[in-house]
């Protein structure tokens, strides 16, 4: 059961139809990019000394170049650690080192600064992958069921990445049930506009099974241009996008309504969304075209959704909530001793399922509490109403979502602190019209220093990804603390003048 399947059962149904575009040109087709990706995984076994089972980490944009070695990895027996291409190179550097790498496959934007801070792995270009030589045809590597095929790095509590491992049968039940879920949704081409390293590359496994294009804009740029170049060429289009993006379509600048169109389907997701905020998005788009889905790394992207008959009801609560429970999985919400709640009760939501990850890389503690009893605890708290809809409350966990981007605040907590002018922090999640929310930053001096926010803004941006920096600052004599010492972030945020959005989208 390799996932390579997918694309080597497709090129033998289908080798001539497009499955790899950019712009407005068929760059592969499923027999083309069968041959490439074996071609990559025979380079990845070969010259670059890989074996089964070895984790391939992947600092790449969007491009045509990432279905073949993405394919091309599992085509070999690897291990896809697909990264997010935004993160900056000490980051990159961790991960890969966490996950014990044996090659790192990067675009070319990203090679230079990768080799200049010393990744810590053998570094490869894509471009000088992708020029691997042809090799005789045969199957994807055998594996079992249960053996990794993508670590998603994933949030949690402590700030440290963590490895969610995705087994075969994990991707290939996700897949199943997106064919199940999404229906017709899947028959049209899939445009790329969001990283394949995340719900965009999962999305577009169901594609490669439809036998469906991926489309990538040309030169990996959004904007009127490009999109109307792809969606021309290749529509009908669905895409995955998170709320910010979705937000950003409203406005025919970037999206003309002559393309506009052109979409078949948009599945969003991956962030807070404001019930308001969609049914603008709705009054373009129409009901018929948007589909919601609720998952998280550990199930990807695979929990609960909410199908374009139901985007129909505009009004009440429906709209708010994300669906119900997808085809194969379990989902239920319940107390702190894992007893099922009744319907309107607050409680945690716990998923079951063959799509559930098979554990954290190398971090048997906190595999042992997210699947203990045999569920994946989410950490998410909600509620069912009575016809089986889900509505998400709240977090348990402080995570902040920034344009469908996870935020650790204890990771950025702890980057403000190695400042030698300031002597504690804390990092909130502030509500944003266009991102859902932005971190904000409330910091207490050391004795006898000051400190600028123009200050803290330099000592991040050296060490961590651009979008996770704080957009605000608040200088503080003192945080307000618990009779324990811990800091009262519920009181933070109310310090802000706004609470949290209510509606993870």
């Amino acid at each position: 059961m390799n996932i390579a399947d997918l694309l080597d059962e497709a090129a033998a149904r289908t080798p001539g139809a497009p499955a790899v575009c950019e712009g407005a040109a068929v760059v592969h087709d499923y027999g083309e990019l069968a041959a490439r990706s074996r071609a990559i995984g025979a380079a990845l076994l070969g010259e670059h000394g890989a074996r089964p089972g070895d984790r391939i980490a992947l600092a790449m944009r969007n491009t045509p170049l990432y279905p073949e070695v993405l394919f091309g990895a599992w085509w070999a027996g690897l291990v896809a650690v697909p990264m997010n291409a935004r993160l900056h190179p000490k980051e990159f550097a961790v991960l890969a080192g966490d996950c014990g790498a044996r090659v790192c496959v990067a675009t070319d934007e990203l090679t230079g600064p990768l080799r200049d801070h010393g990744l810590g792995v053998r570094l490869v270009g894509a471009a000088e992958l992708a020029a691997a030589g042809p090799v005789p045809a045969g199957p994807p590597a055998a594996v079992a069921p249960g053996d990794p095929a993508w670590l998603f790095y994933t949030s949690g509590t402590t700030g440290r990445s963590k490895g969610a491992v995705l087994t075969h049968r994990n991707l290939r039940a996700a897949t199943d049930s997106a064919l199940a879920d999404i229906g017709t949704g899947v028959d049209a081409s899939f445009l790329h506009i969001a990283p394949m390293s995340h719900a965009g590359g999962l999305f577009g496994l169901a594609h490669v099974a439809r036998s469906r294009a991926q489309v990538f804009p040309r030169g990996g740029v959004v904007d009127a241009e490009t999109l109307g170049e792809a969606m021309r060429a290749f529509g009908p289009v669905s895409f995955f996008a998170v709320p910010t993006i979705l937000r950003r379509l409203l406005d025919p600048a970037l999206l003309p309504d002559e393309p506009a169109g052109l979409v078949h389907r948009i599945l969003y997701g991956g962030a807070p969304m404001y019930a308001e905020d969609l049914r603008q998005v709705i009054a373009r788009f129409g009901p018929g075209r948007l589909w919601q889905g609720y998952g998280q790394g550990e199930s990807p992207g695979t929990i609960t959704y909410l199908p374009p008959e139901d985007h129909a009801a505009t009004a009440g609560s429906r709209l708010e909530s994300v669906g119900r429970a997808r085809t194969g999985v379990e989902v239920r919400v319940v107390d702190q001793d894992d007893t099922d709640v009744p319907a309107g009760t607050v409680g945690e939501v716990i998923v079951r399922g063959d799509t559930v990850m098979a554990g954290y890389w190398n971090d048997p503690a906190a595999t042992a509490r997210t699947l203990r009893g045999g569920w994946l605890h989410t950490g998410d708290l909600g509620r069912f109403d009575e016809r089986g809809y889900l509505t998400l409350v709240d977090r348990a966990k402080d995570l902040i979502i920034a344009g469908g981007s996870n935020i650790y605040p204890r990771e950025v907590e702890e980057v403000l602190l190695r400042h030698p002018s300031v002597a504690e922090a804390a990092v909130v999640g502030a509500p944003d019209p266009e991102w859902g929310e932005l971190p904000a930053a409330f910091v207490v001096s050391a004795p006898g220093r000051t400190v600028t926010a123009a200050d803290l803004e330099d000592h991040c941006l050296g060490q961590m990804a651009r979008y996770k920096r704080p957009r605000r600052y608040e200088f503080v004599a003192a945080l307000p603390k618990s009779s324990y010492g811990k800091v009262l972030k519920t009181e933070l945020r109310g310090l802000l003048g706004q609470p949290r959005p209510d509606h993870p989208g």
